[in-house]
C-alpha cells in the first residue's frame, strides 16, 4: 500500500517538473519561429540550459538501482522530483509565450507523447512487478523534454500546413471579393515598419487605408490581418513584408498580389539565415519582380545596395539632398523635431515640418510623401498630414522622465539603424548615455559590425551600459579603439541591472539623454 502511495506521488510530483519544461522549451520554440535548424542551433549553443535535466535524471537513475529497496528508491525518485519544481521555475519573461492554436495543438500533442512513452512501461512494469522501470520511463521522459517540441512540431506539420493552407485561401478569397482595393507592398532590411505608418498616416488625409498592425510581417500575420481587418469600405491595404529567408517576400507578394511596392532598404540584416549580402538584396527585389505591369515601385535613392543591385523595371526614387524624383533638402533638425522641404521631379516644392527627429526619419517620411503624392494626394494635403506624424513604438520614440529624457530604440536594431540613432542622440544636449545589447543575427559579420557600433558610440556619448557579459566584447572592443575611457563603460548581466546602474550613473549636473539601443528577446 505505501509504495503503490508513494508511485502516486512520484507520477505527480514528475508531471509537475515535466510540464513547466515542455513550456519553456515551447517559449523559446516560438522565438526561434518555430524552425527546426534554428531551434537545435540555438539548444546546442545553450546546452548548459539544460544540464539540470541530465543531472536530475541520472542522479534519479543512481535512485533506482536494482540492489535498492523499492521504497527508498521510491521515496528517493519523489525526492529528486521535487528538487527539480524550483529549477524549472519560469523566469519573467521581455516576450512571453503566445498561446496561438498552433501552441496549443503542439503542447497537446506534446502531452500525448509524454502518455505514449509512459503509460505502455508502467502497464507492463506494474504486470511484472517491475516498477524501477516506470521510475527510469519517467526520468528520461524528463531529460528528453527540450526536444519534445521538436517531435510535436514534425508530426504536427501536415495538420499545419493544411490550416495556414485553409486561412491562406481565405484570405485571397476576401482580397478577391474587393477588386478596386490598391495593395502596397513594403519591405527593407530596416525602415519599412516606419515608412507604413507614416505612409497610412499620409493616406488617411484622403483615402480608407488598411495597414498591417505593430510588426505583422509574416504570411499568417499578413492573412491574419486581412481576415479579421478588412472590410468592403477600405480603399488602399498597406502589407508590411518582412523576410529571414530567400522567398519569404515572394511568397507574401503571391497571397496579396501588391499593385505597387517599396524597398525601404537593403543590408546586412538576419545574415545568419539569408547568408550573403546578394542574397538579401534579391529576396527584397522579389517585391519588384512581383508588380504587375504599370505597377510603380519606389526605391530608396540613398541605399547604396539597392543602387548598386539596380532595378530592371522603372521605379521613383527618394533622397536627401541626392539625385532623385522626391529629394528633401533645406533640413532643420532640432530636439522639438524638423523642417524641411521636398522637391519633384517635375519642380514641385512644398514645406514640411515634423515632430519626428533623425535625418532617417526624414528620408523614410520622404518615401511615404512620394507614395502619397502618386496615389493622388497634392503637397499641399499631404503637408498637415506630415505634421500629425507619431513615432512609431521602439523606434526613436521620445519620453521625458523630468530629469532624464529617453530615447526608446529597442526595436531590431541593425547598422544602418544604430548609426541613425547615434546621430539622433548627439542632437541633444546633456549627459548621453548609452544602452544596448549591441545586434545578432548577423553572421559572421556579427562581432565586426558590433565592434564598429563601439567605434561610433565613442565619439558621442558621454557613458555606455553595455548588457550581456559575452554580447558585450565587441561593442567594448571597438570604444577601446577609439581610446574611450573605461571607467565610463559598464557591463550589466541584464536589462534591469543595466537600467539601475544608469539611474545611478552621476551625470555631473546635466539632464540624462538616454538612448535604449535594441532590446534581445529572451532567446538571446
Amino acid at each position: 500500500m505505501l509504495n503503490t502511495v508513494l508511485l502516486a506521488v512520484c507520477a505527480v510530483l514528475f508531471v509537475i517538473p515535466t510540464a513547466m519544461s515542455l513550456v519553456d522549451s515551447m517559449h523559446f520554440f516560438q522565438l526561434n519561429s518555430y524552425r527546426f535548424d534554428t531551434h537545435t542551433k540555438w539548444i546546442s549553443e545553450n546546452a548548459k540550459k539544460y544540464v539540470k535535466h541530465v543531472l536530475l535524471s541520472l542522479l534519479l537513475c543512481i535512485a533506482i538501482v536494482p540492489e535498492t529497496n523499492l521504497t527508498v528508491k521510491l521515496f528517493a525518485s519523489a525526492a529528486v522530483f521535487l528538487l527539480a519544481i524550483p529549477s524549472e521555475k519560469p523566469k519573467k519573461a521581455k516576450k512571453p509565450l503566445v498561446y496561438t492554436a498552433r501552441v496549443k495543438r503542439m503542447l497537446l500533442t506534446e502531452a500525448l507523447l509524454v502518455l505514449l512513452a509512459v503509460i505502455p512501461v508502467s502497464v507492463w512494469a506494474l504486470g511484472a512487478n517491475r516498477e524501477s522501470f516506470i521510475l527510469a520511463a519517467l526520468a528520461g521522459v524528463y531529460m528528453l523534454s527540450p526536444v519534445f517540441c521538436l517531435a510535436a512540431n514534425l508530426i504536427n506539420k501536415p495538420m499545419e500546413l493544411s490550416i495556414n493552407r485553409y486561412y491562406t485561401n481565405d484570405a485571397k478569397k476576401l482580397l478577391r471579393k474587393c477588386p478596386d482595393l490598391k495593395i502596397i507592398g513594403i519591405t527593407g532590411s530596416y525602415g519599412k515598419t516606419s515608412v507604413k505608418y507614416y505612409l497610412t498616416t499620409l493616406l488617411k488625409g484622403k483615402y480608407d487605408v488598411l495597414m498591417t498592425p505593430e510588426s505583422y510581417n509574416t504570411p499568417m500575420g499578413v492573412v491574419k490581418t486581412i481576415r479579421g481587418s478588412l472590410k468592403a469600405t477600405h480603399e488602399i491595404f498597406v502589407c508590411e513584408m518582412g523576410a529571414k529567408w530567400v522567398g519569404d517576400i515572394k511568397e507574401l507578394c503571391d497571397i496579396v498580389h501588391p499593385h505597387h511596392g517599396v524597398i525601404t532598404s537593403i543590408g546586412p540584416q538576419h545574415l545568419e539565415s539569408f547568408k550573403t549580402l546578394d542574397a538579401v538584396k534579391n529576396t527584397k527585389f522579389e517585391l519588384a519582380d512581383s508588380l504587375p505591369e504599370g505597377g510603380m515601385l519606389f526605391l530608396n535613392g540613398d541605399d547604396e545596395n539597392i543602387k548598386a543591385h539596380g532595378s530592371k523595371r522603372p521605379y521613383i526614387s527618394y533622397s536627401i539632398g541626392g539625385e532623385a524624383d522626391y529629394v528633401a533638402y533645406d533640413l532643420s533638425v532640432s530636439e522639438r523635431g524638423t523642417t524641411f522641404s521636398v522637391r519633384t521631379r517635375d519642380g514641385e516644392t512644398e514645406e514640411f515640418s515634423t515632430k519626428l527627429i533623425g535625418r532617417h526619419n526624414v528620408l523614410n517620411i520622404t518615401g511615404a510623401i512620394a507614395i502619397s503624392h502618386k496615389m493622388g494626394m497634392t503637397l499641399k494635403e499631404i503637408r498637415p498630414q506630415v505634421r500629425k506624424l507619431e513615432g512609431v513604438p521602439h523606434r526613436l520614440q521620445l519620453s521625458d522622465k523630468g530629469n532624464m529624457t529617453i530615447i526608446d530604440d529597442a526595436y531590431n536594431s541593425n547598422p544602418s539603424g544604430t548609426k541613425a540613432a547615434l546621430e539622433a542622440l548627439s542632437l541633444f544636449n546633456g549627459y548621453k548615455i548609452l544602452v544596448t545589447p549591441g545586434m545578432v543575427e548577423l553572421g559572421e559579420k556579427q562581432d565586426e559590425l558590433n565592434r564598429e557600433f563601439g567605434r561610433n558610440a565613442a565619439s558621442v556619448c558621454d557613458y555606455v551600459v553595455l548588457v550581456g557579459q559575452k554580447q558585450a566584447l565587441p561593442i567594448k572592443a571597438g570604444l577601446v579603439d577609439e581610446k574611450y575611457d573605461e571607467s565610463r563603460i559598464f557591463v550589466a548581466n541584464n536589462i534591469n541591472e543595466a537600467l539601475s546602474h544608469v539611474y545611478a550613473v552621476n551625470s555631473q549636473g546635466r539632464k540624462k539623454v538616454v538612448l535604449l539601443e535594441n532590446d534581445l528577446p529572451d532567446n538571446y
